[in-house]
């Protein structure tokens, strides 16, 4: 059927396609309305019949024909770092060419504001972008700033506990005051009454290491007190992620107790070949706490991470290559060993010589990362650096890397629980009751694929590519992607805590 379009029309069908809902239901023939900002109606195909013989007119009526294609909820992307990028780039390419639709920010402890008033950031902090984004004193400041110029997607935003540690104390490398703590209680008390889910650490990073357990649950206080009838979000970067993550893990667990929060296990992953296999047991593990207390966990599909470059995990990974690189920029793109050997420098020198800089380091195996995403539990989230000259892959192809090789290519699971995983599952542990599912009266976040070829195009050694496949997406019932480029439209919103 051809696509027409009425003068004026505020409402659009799509229609003779499949329907895969969100909540892992098998996929359907049935047509879908939006009128505005919501899904309207949900009307199944049967003997030939469609949405428009169900008392439906076609007055004012935009019928886009998506045979062969199928239509799904917004992706949500459960663990981003970007809260600079939003304000940089509205237009969110890398996000919305995937199909995502909202984003996570302020992860591993590190967000946008409350800002440092620092005159040079701190690693991590820097990988949220240049320091002149980081202006926002208050975190109310930045959420203004957001809804006055919205970006394409939508956001969900956490605090995060190292950029308090960075704002409040004069010196990191040591354990809070009480005084200190009692300032970073106060901004994160600020920080989710304007509207934060809640608060992430990163006591992985050297500004936040020597924070204690009991620090963070001091800090975080504001938590418990949150009355919603969703629990407030503790999301972690545990403290390590290779040899000691088992105490890691119980760790974070005792914080969700102290303060009733759900915890949310970061990019779980097992770091360094000594650590390999070991996914059943740390899953096991958050399977068991959570038949006790709320928890979840996030990961991409791919078997190397990326953050500043530390010697600790150039020595872990088998392969280290230079994402970015202020004292050497000419490293970028290239590998770690190779750079090393054409200046001559041992580890430590290479560390002065190239920081501050970034790494994607292949540390994981491919069975462990295979392990993690199709665990019940796990939602899936990029966790890319957008600013990175040469970022790693994740930040333009996760979401539809799983849909290729994770269901299509390998068959790992089916497509339905792949979505639910992306979409319906998200929604439900961030709270959010009117996104994330297909259904009448739901907020109009939606993305029309091919599952026949839709997939990533970013890579290791040419990682700024969008997917193919992906035919439209809607945020807010307006049209973010229109298959090739980013529409040029802003609907996204800040959303609120349910």
């Amino acid at each position: 059927m051809a696509m027409t379009q009425s003068p004026g029309a505020s409402r659009l069908l799509l229609r003779g396609g499949m329907v895969i809902d969100g909540s892992g239901a098998p996929a359907r023939a049935a047509d879908l309305l939006i009128e505005g900002d919501r899904i309207a109606a949900i009307v199944e195909r049967n003997g030939g019949a469609d949405v428009l013989s169900h008392g439906v007119t076609d007055r004012d009526i935009e019928v886009r024909d998506i045979a062969g294609l199928t239509v799904a909820p917004g992706f949500i992307d459960s663990h981003t770092h970007d809260d600079g990028y939003l304000l940089a780039h509205r237009d969110m390419t890398p996000k919305v060419s995937q199909g995502i639709t909202t984003v996570v920010t302020g992860n591993c402890g590190i967000s946008l504001a409350p800002s440092p008033s620092v005159d040079k950031l701190p690693q991590p902090l820097d990988l949220l972008g240049p320091r002149e984004l980081f202006r926002f004193p208050r975190f109310a400041d930045w959420l203004a700033a957001l809804r006055a110029q919205p970006a394409a997607v939508n956001v969900i935003p956490l605090v995060g506990h190292t950029t308090l540690r960075v704002a409040a104390m004069d010196d990191v490398s040591r354990p809070a005051t009480p005084e200190e703590t009692a300032r970073m209680q106060a901004m994160l008390a600020e920080a989710i009454e304007a509207g934060a889910f809640g608060m992430s650490t990163g006591t992985f990073y050297p500004p936040a290491a020597h924070a204690t357990t009991q620090e963070i649950i001091e800090v975080g206080e504001p938590l418990r007190k949150v009355s919603r009838a969703s629990s407030a979000i503790y999301a972690t970067h545990l403290r390590d992620e290779a040899d000691h993550i088992d105490a890691a893990i119980e760790e974070a667990l005792d914080i969700g107790r102290a303060l009733d929060t759900r915890v949310v296990f970061s990019h779980h992953k097992l770091a360094g070949e000594r650590n390999h296999g070991r996914s059943a047991v740390t899953l096991a593990r958050i399977g068991e706490a959570g038949r006790q207390q709320p928890v979840c966990l996030d990961c991409h599909p791919y078997p190397a991470t990326s953050t500043m470059l530390r010697l600790d995990r150039v020595r872990l990974a088998r392969r280290t290559m230079i994402t970015w690189s202020e004292g050497y920029p000419e490293a970028s793109g290239r590998d770690f060993d190779d750079v090393q050997r054409e200046l001559g420098l041992d580890d430590d020198q290479m560390l002065a010589r190239l920081s501050p800089a970034g790494a994607i380091y292949f540390l994981m195996s491919q069975e462990d990362v295979d392990r993690i995403v199709s665990d019940a539990q796990c939602m899936v989230g990029s966790d890319g650096l957008p600013f990175d000259k040469h970022p790693h892959p994740r930040q333009w192809g996760t979401f539809t890397r799983i849909l290729a090789d994770t269901v299509r290519e390998r068959g790992l699971m089916p497509l339905e629980t792949a979505i639910h995983k992306m979409t319906g599952l998200a929604a439900r542990y961030y709270g959010l009751p009117d996104r994330g599912l297909l259904r009448p009266g739901m907020r109009a976040d939606l993305v029309v694929f091919d599952p026949a070829t839709v997939t990533d195009r970013a890579t290791f050694d040419d990682p700024i590519q969008p997917s193919e496949g992906i035919a439209g997406v809607w945020v807010n019932g307006q049209r973010v992607w229109d298959g090739i480029n980013a529409t040029g439209a802003y609907p996204g919103e800040m959303l609120a805590p349910a």
